[in-house]
């Protein structure tokens, strides 16, 4: 498990104990803006990370259901989630824009069939602008600096990707 992974589910445990699913539905439907995270399978990582330590395991049962999984932060955990989001600040990892690896491959596309998919990226990036701005514009997250500064930090990335896009069609298909 990369130490990225680590990162976001000992995060969503800090503010307290939580089960598998709603981990499972908090990196779904909240970090989903922020991070690309495979939510596929949450208790192989959770299982990992109890392994290493960082996690403890309560194993409860009502009635007839089937057994809940609640995991919490020990002290080792704390210890390290503290290490990792404090290392990711100077971490400079390149950012992987998946555009990247088509653009590499465009010699072997059919130029009419690329063209039409880069132009349906770039509609798809103008909806991401357009519900950034909205969710800045509300204010939704004012009362949460931190927050509002993913909002802000996107926007400007997905503008770059935006200014990027309408250049590449210029450059390839308008030469």
């Amino acid at each position: 498990m990369t130490d990225y992974k680590e990162l976001v589910i000992l995060g969503l445990l800090k503010d307290g104990p939580k089960h598998g699913y709603k981990i499972k539905k908090l990196l779904k439907n909240i970090l989903r803006v922020f991070t690309t995270i495979d939510t596929k399978s949450i208790y192989y990582p959770l299982k990992t990370l109890k392994n290493k330590g960082l996690l403890e395991e309560e194993i409860t049962r009502q009635g007839h259901r089937p057994e809940r999984h609640t995991y919490r932060l020990t002290d080792k955990g704390q210890e390290y989630f503290n290490k990792l989001v404090l290392d990711n600040f100077l971490s400079l990892t390149r950012p992987f824009v998946n555009i990247d690896l088509s653009l590499y491959f465009y010699p072997y596309l059919d130029k009419n069939t690329a063209m039409r998919k880069i132009k349906v990226r770039q509609r798809a990036l103008e909806r991401v602008k357009k519900w950034l701005l909205n969710n800045i514009s509300q204010g939704s997250y004012s009362s949460q600096p931190h927050l509002n500064a993913i909002f802000k930090h996107n926007l400007k990335l997905i503008e770059a990707e935006i200014d990027f896009t309408q250049g590449l069609l210029k450059e390839i298909f308008n030469p």
